[in-house]
């Protein structure tokens, strides 16, 4: 059973911008389809079984352009998801996105993992074009 999925894009942006995006929680809503909200400390999320406030951990580091973030549901499930900016030889940036499985129950897991990693394309789109602008 799959457990994760690595995607990537490319960003006609330098990678300190997309970073210093990437990096600040209040963006999320504007590229990431679930958050409804975010700050530093605490997001809500509309899923498909409503509305949830979680914990938000956002660690970032700008000398590797590393942005992971760690969402904690109020069942104590953990989300977590690990990102990185890179240049590439081209002056653009490379933006690639782990994504692990959802915290739900082991038999969800591989509809849930597939069903966000399409969602997840869709970002990933939505924040090239909010970088190109």
């Amino acid at each position: 059973m799959r457990m994760f999925d690595v995607q990537g894009i490319e960003i006609a942006a330098s990678p300190d911008r997309v970073f210093a995006f990437l990096r600040e929680p209040g963006n999320l809503p504007r590229w990431a389809h679930a958050f409804v909200s975010a700050e530093e400390g605490r997001a809500r999320l509309e899923t498909p079984n409503g509305t949830v406030d979680v914990g938000l951990d956002v660690l970032s580091d700008a000398d590797t352009r590393v942005v992971d973030w760690r969402l904690t549901f109020p069942d104590g499930g953990i989300g977590i998801a690990h990102s990185r900016v890179t240049a590439s030889t081209r002056g653009t940036s490379i933006y690639s996105f782990v994504l692990h499985a959802p915290p739900v129950a082991l038999e969800k897991v591989e509809g849930a993992l597939e069903a966000q990693r399409v969602l997840l394309q869709s970002e990933l789109t939505t924040l090239k074009s909010l970088m190109e602008e």
